[in-house]
């Protein structure tokens, strides 16, 4: 892979509490690529589900990954793991990223990504228009008997496969500059 610095012009660092997007759309419909792990050796996977907040007074992001997933093993070994947005054009890298295996296809050299390393070592791309970096503070196990609405596992987990959460402190957020 390439070894890219953050040290990029084309990208500015600007507090969480300086996003101006509607995270609900951002998340849920324009989708993000989780990465996790370091530029020689990471993967990545897309996500529509998590969010942003502020928990334990820190402002967060949370996200959802299946033990199954390629991406999780780096997720629970990684201290880190970035949200990564990207125009609309570029919906083919996160459909590709959603649909296919890192574990047999390296998404980076398939997608064109172009990798771009944090100054903390985690990864990004060049194509991104927003980066949330993450630093791991809490994780834990979705399981049936924490369901109140039990209808929700039944028709989104048929099979039991439950996801596993992780809460990550936003330490860094970078958005392009055109």
């Amino acid at each position: 892979m390439m070894n890219t610095h953050a040290q990029n012009d084309t990208f500015k660092e600007i507090s969480i509490r300086e996003l101006n997007e509607n995270v609900v759309k951002l998340i849920a419909d324009d989708w993000m690529l989780i990465t996790a792990g370091q530029i020689d050796s990471c993967n990545m996977m897309t996500a529509s589900w998590g969010g942003i907040g502020n928990l334990w007074n820190e402002p967060v992001a949370f996200i959802f990954i299946r033990p199954q997933r390629y991406t999780y093993q780096f997720t629970e070994k990684e201290e880190y793991f970035t949200l990564t947005f990207f125009e609309e054009k570029d919906r083919s890298i996160l459909n590709f990223c959603g649909s296919t295996s890192g574990k047999f296809v390296n998404k980076i050299s398939e997608t064109g990504l172009i990798p771009i390393e944090t100054e903390l070592g985690n990864v990004y791309y060049k194509q991104a228009r927003l980066v949330i970096e993450c630093k791991k503070i809490y994780s834990d196990n979705i399981e049936y008997q924490g369901f109140i609405d039990k209808s929700i596992p039944e028709s989104v987990y048929p099979k039991s496969d439950f996801h596993k959460m992780y809460i990550g402190k936003i330490i860094k957020v970078l958005i392009r500059e055109n």
